[in-house]
């Protein structure tokens, strides 16, 4: 089971992945690179980078499931 994310975190990704859906791939180190020059706080970063993997991979299931 994982860790429950705050507010802030799940609202600041949501957002950023639907302003640029494109820039960021399904693998935590390709989305923390991407955010490396937006956040200054490494904890931060991190849980959001962590939110965007796991909305990026749960779309694409989503999406195959329904084709």
């Amino acid at each position: 089971m994982g860790r429950i994310k705050s507010k802030l975190i799940k609202r600041t990704a949501k957002q950023l992945v639907n302003n640029s859906p494109e820039s960021f791939k399904k693998t935590f180190e390709e989305n923390k690179k991407v955010l490396g020059n937006l956040l200054d706080s490494k904890k931060t970063r991190n849980q959001i980078a962590g939110y965007i993997t796991n909305i990026k991979k749960n779309t694409k299931t989503i999406l195959e499931g329904t084709q």
